[in-house]
């Protein structure tokens, strides 16, 4: 499975929108562009986000034998896909990655990921929001897997932006769930070193692998 195959396929549609039109031809031939600028934007947004998941999606190719990892996936009865799913040999658990691409700086100033008054930002942009979204997801993709929230562990992985730390664990009450926020340098030995990363394939890593493969399909694919 590719990874940010989604995001992708969305930016070309929104760069297509952007373009097409008759309105937007008389727009433009009257000098009107803000339209455009706003669909150009959030192509800019998802291409970034492409980026960010290929480049998880390569780190994870690094880990050890045993590992199992699925890209882009749709959950079935919800309006998101899921970057990342990676089971440990031990099949004690579903690790659900979501992968970010942040600003390393803006304007000459720096944009750390930082952990400010119980809330992430990125520089000065608060970028809350977008991990209790994440928490909600997990969540859900718990559900419709059938298991318990507890198995499936929430990262956020940071391409760009330095994250304070490495690492920062963020609770997210409304989810009862925390989430970890990683640089995308710890990904790895983050995972490596979990209990249960390493060592020989257990059979309940097998069967989940098989109830991922039997409930969320591939984004794009599903009915």
């Amino acid at each position: 499975m590719t990874a940010g195959g989604s995001t992708s396929r969305e930016a070309a549609r929104l760069r297509a929108a952007a373009r097409r039109g008759w309105w937007r031809t008389v727009l433009r031939w009257c000098g009107v562009h803000s339209v455009d600028r706003r669909l150009e934007a959030a192509a800019v947004r998802q291409e970034q986000g492409s980026l960010g998941e290929q480049w998880t999606a390569e780190l994870l190719t690094r880990l050890p034998a045993g590992w199992q990892v699925f890209h882009d996936l749709a959950v079935p009865g919800r309006r998101f896909n899921v970057d990342h799913v990676a089971i440990p040999p031990s099949g004690d658990g579903l690790v659900v990655l979501d992968s970010k691409k942040w600003r390393k700086s803006w304007e000459g100033r720096p944009c750390p990921t930082v952990l400010l008054r119980g809330r992430v930002h990125c520089g000065r942009q608060d970028r809350h929001e977008q991990v209790e979204k994440f928490a909600g997801y997990v969540s859900g993709t718990a559900a419709a897997l059938g298991v318990p929230a507890g198995m499936l562990l929430p990262v956020i992985v940071v391409h760009g932006s330095p994250v304070a730390g490495g690492r920062l664990d963020v609770p997210v009450p409304a989810w009862e769930r925390m989430v970890h926020v990683l640089a995308a340098d710890r990904l790895l030995a983050t995972l490596v070193g979990m209990p249960g990363g390493m060592g020989p394939v257990q059979p309940r890593a097998v069967d989940l692998a098989a109830r991922v493969r039997r409930t969320l399909p591939r984004y794009g694919s599903a009915a």
